[in-house]
């Protein structure tokens, strides 16, 4: 299934022969191989971690240096994710998406992007300058989650813009839900378009037959993985796949130049190139242990009154073509509790701790570094919480019918791209008073994360309405750097 020699770790094995030979180091980073850390976190860390913090030295072992070897490793990686050519990031997938919008995108470009991003590729269409074309998705009252967006809607938003120069897709989104991937792509390079992806939830798609489509099998151009969301490598260790002849690799090398650190950490490279032999060598076992747990878990979940855990039975709703069953989205309203109390009280309580948690949910991502007394663990202190505690039920009651029965507002009128928005002059006004104001700041009430406003769009009345409700019944508003809404950034002297 995969090419070249996928038992081989060339970078790891490099800095391991580099760390043996006992050179003396005159260079960063300063702590020179633990020696100059202090004691509280090198008998926790241990020594050896600190031997192997390199970065940025041109001699190893047989002659090589960093490019070559990581060249390399990046080769094998290609190999085993199906790409034409893969980077390894040190900076996150942030730095992986801004990279492909960048390359991608250049200034006053459009990009169809679902209304539901992560604030990365907001990030992305500013340091691009992008002309954002915005896709709603539909949300699921009773789960009160966004959906996926459809390649119909792509369709349409192509028709209406056929000056567009990229699409972007979410796959799979935070929850797990997939839309239908490879016609998505297949409708973005039938118009003419580069499909990028945001598949940072998705880097476990390809070893799994059971697990959907990954993105680059679909046939997307870029996408950018969240390696270490999911498999094995360290934190902040992600990588960027390029499948396209339509952005060249080193357009994509030059961009990303400007983004990812000059001095990447060698341990989080040699991480990523371990995690790629693991999964191309053991995937599919490792996989199939964590699909069993999470599917054990679910059946089990399913069972406790008042409790629900989606499966495969949404398939073929609006923006549901698969679903990875090794997300748990877990709904406690029906325990009278809140996605966030439930939070709460599994840390405190229980010892747990959930990936995130919303007003109606908390996520559970079972990955391959999960056991059965995990999920044992998990399902007891659910069990538990369901039968012992006291939940809130008439709140939470309200909540939903504050939130999700009230329609939110329509997407606003765009006067400018976010890049100009965010740059241009601005002063900070009461939010209260803001109407016909042009926004310099995301408002994006949690759940279910689709933004009320972006950089460049009118705030009007309707909008500054809703989000009141919204604040007056708790829930979170993302972006703001007034995070309690009483002030916003808006475009000065614009209107």
């Amino acid at each position: 299934m995969f090419g070249g020699n996928q038992y081989e770790t060339p970078f790891f094995n490099a800095i391991l022969q580099y760390a043996q030979k006992g050179i003396i180091p005159f260079h960063t980073p300063g702590h020179k191989e633990g020696k100059g850390v202090h004691d509280n976190l090198r008998s926790f860390v241990g020594q050896n971690a600190f031997r192997i913090d390199l970065s940025e030295l041109e001699a190893f072992e047989y002659g090589h240096n960093p490019e070559e070897v990581l060249h390399e490793a990046q080769k094998l990686a290609a190999e085993a994710f199906g790409a034409d050519y893969t980077f390894f990031l040190v900076n996150g997938t942030t730095s992986g998406i801004e990279t492909m919008i960048m390359a991608a995108i250049r200034p006053g470009d459009k990009l169809i992007i679902p209304r539901n991003v992560h604030k990365s590729i907001i990030g992305g269409m500013i340091l691009s300058g992008a002309r954002p074309v915005y896709l709603k998705p539909e949300v699921n009252p009773e789960l009160g989650i966004a959906m996926g967006v459809e390649a119909p809607d792509y369709t349409a938003a192509l028709e209406e813009h056929p000056d567009a120069r990229a699409i972007l897709v979410i796959n799979p989104n935070y929850y797990g839900l997939c839309g239908d991937i490879e016609r998505t792509v297949e409708t973005g390079h039938a118009h003419g378009q580069v499909v990028l992806v945001d598949e940072a939830h998705g880097p476990h798609l390809r070893f799994h037959p059971d697990l959907p489509l990954s993105a680059l099998e679909a046939g997307a151009d870029l996408v950018a993985q969240s390696t270490h969301k999911i498999l094995g490598s360290m934190t902040q260790s992600s990588m960027l796949h390029v499948k396209s002849e339509q952005v060249r690799v080193a357009r994509v090398k030059t961009m990303l130049r400007l983004i990812q650190s000059t001095s990447p950490s060698y341990l989080l490279l040699a991480s990523l190139d371990v995690a790629r032999m693991q999964m191309a060598t053991q995937g599919e076992q490792l996989l199939t242990r964590a699909i069993e747990l999470a599917e054990q878990a679910r059946e089990r979940i399913n069972r406790i009154k008042g409790l629900y855990c989606f499966g495969k039975e949404i398939i073929g709703q609006h923006g549901v073509y698969n679903v990875d069953p090794t997300k748990l989205t877990i709904s406690v309203k029906g325990i009278g509790f809140t996605g966030m109390m439930a939070e709460t009280i599994l840390r405190n309580r229980y010892g747990i701790q959930v990936e995130l948690s919303d007003l109606y949910n908390v996520l559970l991502i079972i990955s391959i570094g999960d056991t059965q007394e995990d999920t044992d663990r998990v399902v007891a202190a659910l069990e538990d919480l369901a039968t012992h505690q006291v939940g809130i039920g008439d709140h939470v009651k309200r909540l939903a019918e504050v939130t999700y029965k009230l329609r939110p507002p329509d997407l606003p009128k765009q006067f400018m791209v976010p890049r100009d928005a965010i740059f241009a002059s601005l002063r900070a006004i009461p939010f209260k008073e803001a109407a016909g104001q042009v926004s310099a700041e995301i408002l994006a009430p949690y759940p279910p994360g689709i933004p009320v406003v972006c950089p460049g769009e009118e705030i009007t009345r309707e909008i500054i309405d809703y989000l009141e409700l919204v604040k007056e019944v708790g829930i979170y508003i993302q972006g703001p750097e007034d995070y309690r809404l009483e002030k916003i950034k808006v475009v000065d002297q614009f209107i």
